[in-house]
């Protein structure tokens, strides 16, 4: 399987670049044809060479995880027969120095709060279990180093 997604970026006219006083504001096009305003996170790049409304790397890549493992969850509970009327996920990454010495994302929580309706309702355990199987099926997951944690309700 093989993906895609076009990344552009343009210097501006009045914009030096040398200097580093440039816009870090992009655009992610998808396959699908889906844009995205993409920029550097303020955290990193001081405003106003980043937006703070577009979506930086760092957030995408907590998006990413988190909308595998939602995606794997639901398929995982609707072969189980449990019906899921909502699903959300308020995830957080953290930056620091890895063992290396490297900036890098090292830890992402998934606090999933699911929302069940119908006769058959999961239990704990069986929650439990249906999440510890979509980290484990999750591409995204398999392909980071980062820790993550899932702390659902």
């Amino acid at each position: 399987m093989k993906y895609y997604v076009k990344v552009l970026w343009k210097k501006q006219d009045d914009e030096l670049f040398t200097d580093l006083r440039y816009s870090r504001q992009h655009k992610w096009i998808f396959d699908g044809g889906t844009e995205v305003a993409a920029s550097s996170s303020p955290h990193v790049v001081p405003l106003p060479y980043s937006e703070e409304s577009a979506v930086d790397p760092e957030e995408a890549f907590i998006a990413s995880l988190s909308s595998c493992h939602m995606l794997f969850y639901l398929s995982i509970a609707a072969a189980n027969k449990y019906t899921i009327e909502a699903y959300q996920d308020d995830a957080e990454g953290f930056m620091e120095n890895n063992e290396n010495g490297d900036m890098a994302m090292t830890v992402v929580t998934l606090r999933p709060k699911v929302t069940y309706s119908g006769e058959d309702i999961p239990s704990k355990e069986q929650i439990e279990k249906m999440h510890e199987s979509a980290h484990k099926k999750c591409y995204i997951s398999n392909s980071v180093k980062s820790k993550i944690k899932i702390l659902s309700e």
